[in-house]
């Protein structure tokens, strides 16, 4: 039974755990934070109430640490758990502890969760509710034959998808039989999993990503808070989002919200969660799967339907009835600022935020995790913050985009905003009528990446020389407040500045050796030296992040050219890309499929010819093109 939310233990990170402690705050719960060393100074940190370490310097041991978040949820007297977006905001067994500690969950229940989680479940629930799914098998394949016959029928494409994937991960485009056999045959030997994990769908070219933001309470009362189309995505993940999602006949709005009821009644879901779709050229619908928890992307439903979805979250966990009246109001646009460069096909970088302005006024919200002097890490995820602009209708709303873009600034490490620019001054995006709007989920992949070959240090930190931010090192305070940890748990410690003085050598001593202190990722320096030998000319193979190995693509012996293909990782559900720096040989492969590495470590090992590749992948396309479906 739901239960009233006196303290909130907030279970994630960044800018979306300072988004839920700030309606919390507003709705008068006290809030608890956790974070690792490289978040010790971080902005939702130091709003919190309450605030404990999480000791170690990976996801396993900090943010996915399940047993250490209960113990902390205990120690704190927190009574509820809001897990964000993330980490361990779909995993069952987390939600099982959180009920079994007594406290409440603030999402589906663990039931729902693992009826969602496996995508074959996924299209059963589906199919059970009356949804149909994208045209696929519904089992985990084992037989070539099978495979065959359903592309025979279908038709090529077809995407070959990971059972536990989700957000764009594990998955593989095929083009015709002989890429068919080739991951058939080749799955065990070089991707070490077992093919039982794979499922197959027929992929939709031209196809448009349209999701419902849904809402479900305990009373059975439902509601879509507004439709959403992130088509504008690289590697499957989302970079531009928008509500509602524009030129969708009533019919297919019908459909879309008649469809989400469906599922959401099947599981007999409770809290808030988005039912992702495939809009055809055509109006049909078709399901994808269901995300059971808050997205990125809420914001721009919060702007159009004019609501505080947190705190419907919040609301539906104490048991009471969500909001179903919220008539929409205007057009809004969410901008993903991520560290990311648009020169290497938006590969992840990282560096130090020597310069950060954000722009305002009128219909302009930041969601934002970071502030000018902090260091972007390669040990979490890219993001940096969430432009969300907002007007009367689409066509103010492009126009504001670029006014805002005309004044944000942000120094010191890549971001995608010039690649904004050009979005949002494309014909086929900015149109203003259906006709004219011509954006698929392969869209920007197609137009404006993939243009030339990717580095394969796509993660290699940027210059992290720059200065962490200007101090004022001649303001005189009397005394001078400091962070400190007792026993795990984060307080604050105020002391003279005489004294403070006598303990440094002097204030300016103090700022100068605070000022070089990265505030997030520990140990980006040494990163930073260890990659720099990954410009294949040393024959090493480096990791550019901390991550999870997904897909080895190639055997020790292998000969590769440049450009090829070797590695895939994921990180923070970003699927990221390892290429061959020159041609060479695969002499030693240290790490297999689902090893975690850190930035800088060792992946294989190149016997270096000198010679150039061709510029061509193993499957002859061009160098960059990726090898995923658009969903």
């Amino acid at each position: 039974m739901p239960k009233n939310v006196n303290k909130l233990l907030v279970a994630n990170r960044g800018e979306i755990a300072l988004r839920v402690v700030r309606t919390a705050r507003e709705m008068g719960i006290p809030t608890v934070a956790v974070y690792a060393e490289q978040d010790r100074h971080a902005q939702y940190v130091q709003m919190a109430d309450d605030a404990y370490l999480l000791s170690g310097d990976t996801y396993k041991d900090t943010y996915l640490n399940e047993d250490l978040l209960i113990d902390i949820l205990q120690r704190s007297g927190a009574d509820a758990v809001h897990p964000g977006y993330g980490f361990l905001s779909e995993v069952a067994s987390f939600a099982q502890k959180v009920i079994d500690a007594g406290a409440a969950w603030v999402g589906p229940n663990p039931e729902a969760l693992v009826d969602l989680g496996d995508k074959i479940t996924a299209r059963r629930v589906a199919t059970f509710a009356k949804v149909p799914p994208v045209p696929g098998i519904s089992q985990s394949i084992s037989d070539m034959r099978l495979l065959l016959d359903f592309a025979h029928t279908h038709g090529y494409p077809l995407m070959l998808k990971r059972t536990d994937g989700g957000g764009g991960r594990g998955i593989t485009l095929v083009h015709n039989d002989d890429e068919l056999r080739g991951f058939y045959m080749n799955h065990d030997a070089l991707q070490g999993g077992d093919l039982n994990e794979y499922f197959v769908e027929r992929f939709i070219d031209k196809g448009r990503h349209v999701e419902t933001q849904c809402g479900r309470d305990s009373h059975g009362n439902f509601t879509v808070y507004s439709t959403r189309d992130c088509s504008v995505q690289r590697r499957n993940q989302k970079l531009v989002e928008e509500a509602p999602a524009p030129f969708l006949p009533s019919d297919v709005t019908d459909q879309l919200e008649t469809y989400s009821r469906r599922l959401f009644e099947a599981v007999d879901y409770e809290g808030l969660g988005t039912c992702e779709f495939m809009v055809t050229e055509q109006g049909k619908v078709y399901f994808l799967e269901v995300n059971p928890r808050l997205q990125v992307e809420h914001t721009v439903s919060e702007e159009v339907c004019g609501l505080d979805l947190v705190r419907e979250q919040l609301t539906i966990a104490n048991g009471e009835e969500l909001t179903v009246n919220h008539p929409l109001r205007g057009h809004s646009f969410e901008l993903r600022l991520t560290c990311e460069d648009p020169a290497k096909n938006l590969a992840p970088s990282s560096g130090t935020l020597t310069s950060l302005r954000w722009p305002s006024g009128p219909g302009i919200r930041v969601d934002s995790g970071v502030v000018e002097g902090d260091t972007i890490s390669p040990k979490f995820d890219s993001m940096m913050g969430k432009l969300v602009v907002t007007a009367s209708d689409r066509a103010a709303a492009v126009a504001r985009v670029r006014r805002a873009l005309s004044e944000l600034k942000v120094e010191g490490v890549p971001t995608p905003a010039s690649l904004f620019e050009q979005i949002f001054n494309d014909d086929e995006f900015t149109a203003e009528h259906g006709a004219a709007y011509d954006v698929s989920t392969k869209w920007l992949e197609r137009k404006y990446l993939n243009k030339e070959a990717v580095s394969s240090q796509g993660g290699q930190p940027a210059s992290v020389s720059g200065t962490t931010g200007s101090l004022d090192v001649d303001k005189k305070e009397s005394s001078e407040t400091f962070v400190i940890e007792v026993n795990n748990r984060r307080v604050s410690l105020t002391v003279p500045n005489d004294i403070v003085a006598n303990l440094t050598g002097g204030a300016k001593a103090r700022d100068a050796k605070r000022a070089i202190q990265p505030l997030r990722g520990q140990g980006l320096h040494h990163a930073q030296k260890k990659q720099q030998s990954n410009d294949g000319q040393s024959g090493v193979i480096a990791s550019p992040m901390q991550a999870v190995v997904t897909r080895i693509n190639v055997a020790e012996g292998q000969q590769v050219a440049k450009g090829d293909l070797l590695v895939v990782l994921e990180s923070m559900k970003m699927e990221n890309y390892v290429y061959a720096p020159v041609k060479g040989a695969v002499t030693k492969i240290f790490v297999g499929p689902a090893a975690g590495v850190e930035a800088g470590e060792t992946l294989m090992t190149i016997d270096v010819t000198g010679a150039s590749g061709n510029g061509k992948q193993a499957d002859g396309t061009a160098v960059g093109d990726t090898t995923e479906g658009g969903k």
